[in-house]
């Protein structure tokens, strides 16, 4: 039988454990908090006490009661314990649903007291908005502040009474900072011990992951919390069909392909038929083993498993089963048991639909390693406005890229990949078709990247549309500067405003109404043929058409004549990449049409 905490047998066997994710930016110390409780759980806990799951650790009531030391009386809580989820960051927290929300039923986010809180920070609040998941926040790092005493594995606020004045005060103002940044983002925050109402409010908790100070207020106040305000939730008929939701598909030797999951609700086991979601559709499959790690070991390096009978929630356990390579992670596990099979697939294929990509006629592709990640990127997308075609779990393959390359916009024939691997012949078939592939495992990030992209596109289509469109300008035909009168006239000029470019057509306006006088065939500067002459300068044109005296005369006014179709998209697409003594030829130009006819270039 699988190893359960001593509650799991008692009056309370109804009631499950907590599940509880760690989120934060990188670097700010998510997993060495992990490693700390989980080290310290040993340490306190005899042997056995404290069991290790597939990908979770579940820490005991007793357990919690010897670390937190005074701050937690068991006799309190009937709760059997809190289960870690072991993968820490928020990329596998949006992994882990439940019912279409999110599988953790707390979370901890970890922000370095001393760098704050930075874009991976706020990304785990949005999904935690999102998915309206309970949580607080753990200030860690406090034993980094200039003069700090530490006092190992103390509760905060015995250690922090124990610092000198200015180390106090320095640590206050950077709490105080933490809290005003979670007010902007729209959470009420203090001190988790001036917290009355932890549903209204959200507890900071001052701690060191390195020096374990403040890991029994952490403790504490994730057993006060659950126990409170989660109790009717972790109410569950343990001996009910289980239900889990799938952490890692991975390969096992002896076993095949596994599915890592977590079982949050009743029992799984050892012959249970299964329903599990699948990339193309729900896959039924019997289960052949029931595997955990051998007590105490650490998940990720220990590869002795050993079979276990059943599974209760709340616990991590690798399913092995038939007919899995095409399970996918994040999707839903369910046992059938007593139920018709179909009543099961119809409650996995639902829950599948709940996850809300929204996809159209027009846009990009983005593949990422789970169900929950998929949904925290679109979301992202759809914040910034940027559409989708298609929408999967799994690798980048050949086939993406087909269907990337039908895209009618140049910035949507890409795809993003978060956490996924890109198949050789995608990346060959990518540079061939001109398809961009973003990879980052940050969500933000890989929006950036594809983003500065999309700019650059933009940016060279703008230079390209500049090249082909004719410019507005407005220039004066000299005094004495005649240099022949016709076939073709040569003039000397001063440009005005604008920029004036050979083979433009040339009008001169007679009230508001522009009238051709021909077209400049040539423009030299001081003897040499140049292409264009700017604002400001004096320079020679040739202008095929009219004879100077008969249709100019010097002293004349003369315009770059715009078609309508130009002018609209100048004023309305370029106006901030022209300059501008450009825009005011360009104003003009169209005040002197629109007197006549107020729509003119509209």
């Amino acid at each position: 039988m699988a190893e359960h905490t001593p509650h799991d047998t008692n009056e309370s066997s109804s009631l499950r454990t907590p599940i509880v994710a760690v989120l934060g930016h990188v670097d700010h110390g998510k997993t060495t908090l992990l490693d700390k409780i989980r080290g310290s759980a040993v340490t306190e806990g005899e042997a056995g006490a404290i069991t290790q799951h597939i990908g979770s650790t579940a820490v005991p009531l007793s357990v919690i009661g010897e670390m937190a030391g005074d701050l937690v009386d068991p006799t309190d809580f009937d709760l059997p314990g809190l289960l870690f989820i072991d993968t820490p960051g928020h990329h596998s927290f949006s992994t882990l649903r439940s019912r279409g929300g999110a599988l953790a039923d707390i979370a901890i986010v970890v922000v370095d007291v001393t760098d704050g809180f930075q874009p991976q920070t706020e990304e785990a609040l949005d999904i935690l908005k999102r998915t309206q998941t309970p949580f607080i926040v753990a200030a860690n790092k406090v034993d980094t502040i200039p003069g700090w005493n530490p006092n190992d594995d103390q509760p905060i606020q015995a250690s922090k009474d124990r610092q000198p004045d200015r180390v106090q005060s320095d640590l206050d103002e950077r709490l105080y900072e933490l809290i005003g940044h979670l007010s902007d983002e729209g959470f009420s925050a203090d001190f988790y011990w001036r917290v009355q109402n932890f549903q209204n409010n959200i507890g900071v908790v001052p701690l060191s992951a390195l020096t374990g100070e403040g890991v029994p207020d952490l403790l504490t106040v994730l057993m006060g919390l659950s126990q409170r305000y989660l109790k009717e939730e972790m109410a569950i008929d343990v001996a009910g069909p289980g239900a889990g939701t799938v952490l890692e598909v991975t390969d096992e030797r002896g076993f095949g392909t596994t599915i890592d999951a977590v079982v949050y609700d009743g029992t799984i086991r050892a012959d249970d038929q299964i329903v599990v979601g699948g990339l193309e559709e729900p896959i039924v499959t019997e289960v052949r083993a029931l595997l955990q790690p051998r007590p105490l070991a650490e998940i990720r390096t220990e590869k002795e498993f050993e079979k276990v009978d059943s599974v209760a929630a709340a616990a991590g356990v690798k399913i092995a089963a038939p007919d899995l390579d095409d399970a996918m992670a994040g999707a839903p596990v369910r046992v059938v048991r007593d139920r018709p099979v179909e009543e099961v697939i119809a409650e996995v294929e639902a829950e599948l639909a709940a996850v809300e990509v929204q996809t159209e006629e027009e846009g990009i592709v983005v593949k990422a390693d789970t169900l929950g990640s998929l949904e925290a990127i679109s979301s992202t997308l759809a914040d910034e406005e940027i559409p989708i075609m298609r929408a999967e779990v799994g690798d980048v393959a050949p086939r993406d890229i087909r269907v990337a390359e039908t895209a009618n916009e140049p910035t949507h024939r890409a795809i993003l990949a978060f956490g996924v691997d890109i198949l050789d012949d995608a990346v060959a078939l990518a540079d061939q078709e001109d398809v961009g592939i973003f990879e980052h495992d940050v969500i933000y990030q890989l929006i950036e990247d594809y983003s500065e992209h999309v700019t650059a596109i933009e940016e060279s289509q703008q230079e390209q549309i500049l090249e082909n469109i004719t410019r507005p300008a407005r220039f004066q035909i000299l005094d004495d500067h005649t240099f022949r009168q016709s076939d073709p006239a040569v003039v000397g000029v001063e440009i005005l405003s604008g920029t004036i470019v050979r083979n433009s057509n040339v009008a001169r306006f007679d009230g508001s109404e522009p009238e051709r006088v021909g077209q400049l065939k040539g423009i030299q500067d001081e003897g040499e043929d140049v292409d264009q002459a700017r604002a400001g300068e004096r320079v020679a044109v040739s202008i095929d058409g009219p004879t100077v005296g008969r249709d100019i005369e010097e002293g004349d006014e003369l315009w770059i004549e715009l078609p309508e179709k130009h002018a609209k998209i100048l004023e309305q697409e370029l106006t901030e990449e022209i300059p501008a003594d450009e825009r005011e030829a360009l104003s003009m130009y169209l005040d002197k049409r629109r007197n006549r006819d107020p729509f003119w270039g509209k």
